[in-house]
């Protein structure tokens, strides 16, 4: 099996019960409980629920807020930037590719004609690829709750606000495009963070999320031992949750593409192009991009 992502180890934070952030539900079933292990585990275990009502796969009892940045202060914060800084270029390539299946590169012609389209970038990391959309001529600026990385964004002479996306009070309607990618499923209050996505974002604005799907092929083979069944993603999501997380705070949702059908190392070089390319044809890809658009007032009208 393929190494799980990086994530803090395992601890034992007081959790406490919070209604399912998509339908509101109070009732859960069990998942799956996860260990664990490798470089980064201490054997400490986890577990997944998924809501009875719209289910939406979860940890629940969650940490709080408090606790969730805490993983990323001072200490785990430097661990995570020099996972990111060895990482930077695949990390890169693959938010391109990403992007490029999503049609960014096709609609930022519209959002840049005289270098004025401004792009946010919620969970920055290390600041590549706002580095890469700044060469291209868009106004960049990013979020970072990690501080050694949201530090050295700064020094790459980037415009990043270190913090959650609440915490920064953005003007409204203030961007063209809003980025998220691996962000979402670590996040305390998904809704609340696309409802703030929703008022920072110009009428026609794109919003572009990335994240782990719980319903492909990987996550359903390996269940518990699936690579993105860490302890710092509270949440696990599938086409239908995140399509209706969307819908419901008036997103439209214009295309969703899947990748990743099996991970290398894991089978012969010729299965896995085979599963790669069903995968993405098939929308059972390991991870997926969707692209939402937040609509003008004159389509909300009719």
């Amino acid at each position: 099996m393929a190494l799980k992502t990086w994530s803090t180890p395992v601890s034992c934070e007081q959790g406490r019960a919070v209604p399912c952030t998509l339908c509101g539900g109070l009732e859960f079933a069990p998942c799956f409980t996860c260990t664990e292990t490798g470089p980064r585990g201490n054997g400490g275990s986890f577990s997944y629920v998924r809501c009875r009502h719209c289910g939406l796969v979860q940890i629940n009892p969650q940490p709080s807020p408090a606790s969730i940045a805490a993983r990323y202060g001072e200490f785990y914060g430097t661990d995570y930037l020099a996972y990111e800084q060895t990482n930077e270029g695949a990390f890169l390539r693959l938010q391109e590719l990403a992007l490029r299946d999503a049609g960014f590169f096709t609609l930022e012609r519209k959002c840049t004609p005289t270098g004025s389209g401004r792009v946010l970038d919620i969970g920055c990391a290390t600041g590549a690829l706002l580095t890469m959309l700044k060469n291209r001529g868009w106004t960049v600026t990013g979020v970072e709750l990690s501080g050694p990385q949201a530090e050295y964004c700064k020094h790459r002479g980037l415009d990043v606000r270190r913090g959650t996306l609440e915490e920064c009070s953005f003007s409204a309607a203030s961007f063209d495009v809003v980025l998220a990618s691996h962000l979402i499923e670590h996040l305390n209050y998904p809704d609340s963070f696309v409802r703030e996505v929703r008022r920072i974002l110009k009428p026609g604005g794109r919003f572009y999320v990335t994240t782990p799907n719980i319903r492909g092929f990987q996550a359903r083979f390996f269940k518990s031992r699936w690579r993105s069944a860490i302890f710092d993603h509270l949440y696990l999501f599938s086409i239908r949750t995140l399509r209706l997380l969307l819908e419901q705070r008036g997103f439209r949702v214009e295309r969703i593409v899947t990748w990743g059908g099996l991970a290398a190392g894991l089978a012969p070089g010729w299965i896995k192009k085979i599963l790669d390319t069903l995968a993405k044809s098939w929308g059972f890809g390991d991870v997926m991009i969707f692209r939402a658009v937040l609509p003008e007032a004159s389509e909300e009208l009719a």
